[in-house]
């Protein structure tokens, strides 16, 4: 039997209390995520295990890798079966690492196996959970609704096809799906494909042509219900000339090759044009920094973007941050934003920042991010907690995302939700906060649900 009780991470009874009697019902708000909406359309049932499980799920491909797994078990020709059986070898002593809770968390709830994942049963695991997938035709569809999702915001490049969210909202599902708008592709200049991108918005020879197609297809989203944009940066750049980004756009749709500086003078002013158009139209802006993408370039050759080579960076781009934002508040065009950090040296710097810039437009209108990616784990929730309450407003946070590929992420919410509820709980317990469960347990709801919903606008 499996190590995960009922009061798995709930470290005293009062934190049980809130978790049960509050957290574990809410319902789930995926406001960032990256499944692809083309298979919920689609909606066909898996095949086996892997395919839910393991296929493009490149958490679980670096932890092999950590374990000296071959990449032949990982991404290569091995069979399902195969690559399956080495990851509950990985898994086995993989001890505190998220995946070594989620994946037993996952078996149990979609599948109702409770067998401790380890290689002795990995056969045990596969023919069961085989089973079970071929009598009851999992779905995507399916896996959302039984996760009482409500709302998912997919991750859509700015030339993306949207008909697919119209189909789907015509499939009438007790979730909806609606795209995040993203620009990253258009906005990453030094990029090998970059004019491709660039060329799949039409004739676009100057940067005012380039802004006039963003903002035509920002209001394309919209027009399919999008509330949210994603920005991604390594570090936030020196808001630059405009002039100055306009040569370095010409530069490279003459296909010439543009330097690192180059490259940041037009993210730096691509941003400040991004986050002026998202507050034009009311659209809340999630900001990600800090991630050090395709270090092994040997390996991005071979597999491509997203399969598990990002680190963290160590940029401190706390002063470039604080300049955007401080003239964006002067110009009366500071987006709500969500300010996703992935060094989480930094986290004190980002809330207090992020403070100076409040406004009774929305509770919360600039938001901490959660524990995202690197640290979506036991030890950075709890620190994202303990710095959030000690600089921030707790009160107004508007909870975890799933910010992942697999349908069977959704746990990672009960896992944070446990976590949330053991923090309060020991507080409570230490006579720290007030006694208050029903106080106590209405924050826990808003955190897991309602202030999600409200900063979105999202009607319910």
């Amino acid at each position: 039997m499996s190590y995960v009780k009922d009061n798995f991470m709930l470290k005293n009874k009062t934190a049980e209390r809130l978790y049960f009697g509050y957290a574990k019902e809410m319902p789930i708000f995926d406001y960032h995520c990256h499944l692809p909406e083309k298979q919920i359309l689609e909606n066909k049932p898996f095949n086996d295990l892997f395919e839910i499980w393991l296929a493009g799920d490149h958490y679980k491909w670096r932890l092999m890798r950590n374990y000296g797994v071959d990449e032949e078990y990982i991404t290569g020709k091995r069979s399902n079966k195969e690559k399956f059986i080495a990851y509950c070898k990985t898994l086995a002593t993989a001890f505190g690492n998220p995946l070594y809770h989620w994946s037993q968390v996952e078996l149990s709830e979609f599948f109702g196996c409770d067998l401790e994942i380890n290689e002795e049963n990995a056969e045990k695991i596969w023919d069961e959970c085989n089973d079970f997938i071929s009598k009851n035709s999992v779905t995507p569809q399916k896996l959302i609704e039984q996760s009482n999702v409500t709302h998912v915001f997919t991750t859509n490049e700015i030339f993306d096809d949207l008909t697919t969210f119209k189909e789907i909202a015509k499939k009438k599902y007790k979730f909806k799906v609606i795209p995040a708008f993203r620009a990253d592709k258009i906005m990453n200049i030094e990029a090998e494909k970059y004019n491709e991108f660039v060329d799949k918005l039409g004739e676009v020879k100057s940067l005012s042509a380039l802004e006039e197609r963003i903002e035509e297809r920002l209001k394309a989203f919209i027009e399919v219900g999008t509330v949210a944009a994603d920005v991604a940066l390594q570090a936030v750049y020196p808001v630059s000339e405009r002039a100055d980004a306009e040569k370095v756009f010409l530069k490279r749709r003459k296909g010439e090759n543009v330097t690192e500086n180059e490259s940041e003078v037009f993210k730096g002013y691509l941003t400040y044009f991004l986050f002026k158009l998202y507050a034009k139209y009311g659209v809340a802006t999630e900001l990600h920094v800090g991630a050090m993408r395709n270090n092994n370039s040997a390996m991005l050759k071979k597999l491509g973007l997203d399969t598990g080579f990002d680190s963290i960076a160590e940029d401190n781009s706390i002063k470039n941050a604080s300049r955007l934002f401080d003239r964006l508040n002067d110009e009366n065009a500071l987006p709500k934003t969500i300010f996703f950090n992935l060094n989480p040296k930094m986290n004190s710097e980002i809330m207090t920042l992020i403070g100076c810039f409040q406004s009774g437009e929305a509770k919360g209108k600039m938001q901490y991010g959660p524990a995202w990616w690197f640290l979506d784990n036991k030890v950075g929730m709890e620190k994202h907690l303990e710095d959030l309450t000690a600089t921030g407003h707790i009160g107004a946070f508007i909870g975890m995302l799933t910010d992942s590929r697999s349908f069977l992420s959704y746990p990672r919410h009960h896992y944070f939700r446990r976590i949330l509820c053991s923090y309060f709980g020991t507080l409570m317990e230490n006579g720290e906060m007030t006694a208050d469960e029903s106080l106590v347990g209405k924050v826990v709801r808003d955190i897991c649900y309602y202030n999600s919903i409200n900063y979105f606008g999202i009607k319910i």
